[in-house]
């Protein structure tokens, strides 16, 4: 690949509505050729549960999402559901005919992860590739991080990084959690299980099948830090610079009406 710039955005918190809007807004200027590529790294708050796509509703526990204080969310893309609090997420998009996004979704799937990779790899972490397919049954569980699924990132065996893809008129986006700290099992909480002992029984699979960066390392990492290595994987594997920018005017704009129209309504939410 040639050397290439792509525009790079670090927003801070922000409500899970907002946050899969600008998302979506960048990707309607790209496709419209007014935006750049870019890679945005964000973060939540308040902590927000995000369905994917073609997610049923019915997997969420409403009672027990509004004690907690949650938001809920549906993701452009596709997955399971994913709890983001204590996380750094990403998201690149541009056009399909840009060479690092080019190809099939596995083909963009790998140069991506070969980029997080190597920036989770900067920050100390013994990363591998999950090259694997999930089996049937557990492509069936409501929860993101239990199953790895192909070229996504490994520690010692547990899943670090999901990700979800969508394309759009030859347009892509994909964006992916980074969970930093914390209990992953606190996502088991705000979701619908035929019993307690069920759902203390996801929350055991899931301790042993996915990871956070400061129980991979032992020690606590900044949401600067890893954003930071995070950028440096990117230019190092994909041969980019980064020029930092913010959200146009018109991103914006067409970002809270998205919030509006589609992403904290609740026909859009409860679709499916």
């Amino acid at each position: 690949m040639l050397n290439a710039t792509w525009r790079l955005l670090r927003n801070g918190p922000a409500p899970g509505a907002w946050n899969m809007a600008l998302d979506e807004a960048i990707l309607e200027h790209v496709q419209q050729g007014t935006s750049a590529p870019t890679l945005r790294l964000y973060a939540w708050a308040p902590p927000c549960l995000s369905l994917g796509l073609a997610q049923p509703y019915a997997d969420v526990d409403e009672e027990r999402l509004h004690a907690l204080g949650w938001d809920v969310v549906r993701r452009l893309t596709g997955g399971r559901a994913i709890l983001h609090t204590d996380e750094l997420t990403y998201s690149a998009i541009g056009p399909s005919t840009e060479p690092r996004l080019a190809g099939s979704v596995l083909e963009s799937y790998s140069r991506l992860a070969d980029a997080l990779a190597a920036g989770l790899r900067a920050l100390g972490l013994a990363i591998a590739m999950s090259e694997h397919k999930a089996p049937a049954e557990s492509r069936a569980n409501p929860v993101c991080f239990e199953v790895p699924s192909p070229y996504e990132i490994t520690v010692d065996g547990r899943k670090l990084v999901g990700s979800a893809q969508a394309r759009r008129r030859q347009n892509l986006l994909q964006h992916g959690s980074v969970p930093l700290r914390g209990d992953l099992t606190r996502i088991c909480q705000a979701l619908v299980f035929a019993d307690e002992e069920t759902r203390r029984a996801a929350a055991a699979r899931l301790l042993r099948s996915a990871i956070t960066v400061e129980q991979a390392l032992g020690r606590a990492v900044t949401f600067e830090a890893a954003a930071e290595a995070l950028r440096q994987g990117f230019e190092l594997k994909l041969h980019l610079k980064f020029e930092p920018a913010e959200p146009s005017a018109s991103e914006l704009r067409r970002a809270n009406e998205l919030v509006t129209q589609k992403y904290g309504n609740s026909s859009w939410t409860r679709r499916v």
